[in-house]
């Protein structure tokens, strides 16, 4: 599911994984809508220290396509489903390096009111990281490592408690093709 980052033609959902910048002040625009007195934009940055990790200078996210993208467009049909009344969507996430200080995911979401905005975009970016394969590998002082000991990847989570099913790898693809 890699993304020329445009906006689409037409419709109310942009989804992408890029290894280009992500266009946060486009989407931004692009969400807007005239029925639409609420938008809310989530911009997660790579950022130079992680948990017993000081100094990171480098980072780089690597994705599952085949499973990614079809669980890219659960979270939005579950977020359509949750607030009916959502405007316009976008879900962007990097994959390559990423420098530090530099947006690696991008969450946007327009409504009437912004109660179901917020809630939709937390929802979305909360549900992206458990449930979408996508790995994030870190180098800082002293090591670097794919960061695989928080992700366990689930299913998208639904109002009946059920996921959508999909198996996902546990480690990036490159990491099991080297293990072959």
């Amino acid at each position: 599911m890699r993304a020329v980052l445009a906006p689409p033609d037409n419709g109310d959902t942009w989804l992408g994984l890029s290894p280009d910048p992500l266009p946060s002040s486009e989407v931004a625009d692009w969400v807007v809508m005239p029925g639409c007195g609420a938008v809310v934009q989530f911009s997660g940055t790579a950022r130079d220290h992680s948990v017993d990790r000081p100094g990171v200078d480098r980072l780089e996210y690597e994705a599952y396509d085949e499973v990614a993208g079809p669980r890219l467009d659960a979270i939005v049909s579950e977020m359509r489903r949750r607030w009916d009344d959502l405007g316009r969507i976008a879900v962007l996430h990097r994959v390559g390096c990423v420098a530090v200080g530099d947006p690696a995911v991008v969450v946007a979401v327009s409504s009437p009111h912004r109660e179901a905005a917020f809630e939709a975009a937390r929802f979305a970016i909360d549900t992206l990281k458990s449930t979408v394969p996508i790995w994030k590998r870190e180098r800082w002082q002293g090591g670097e490592s794919w960061g695989l000991e928080p992700q366990h990847i689930a299913g998208v989570p639904s109002l009946d408690g059920g996921g959508d099913g999909a198996a996902a790898p546990s480690t990036p693809p490159s990491v099991a093709e080297a293990a072959r």
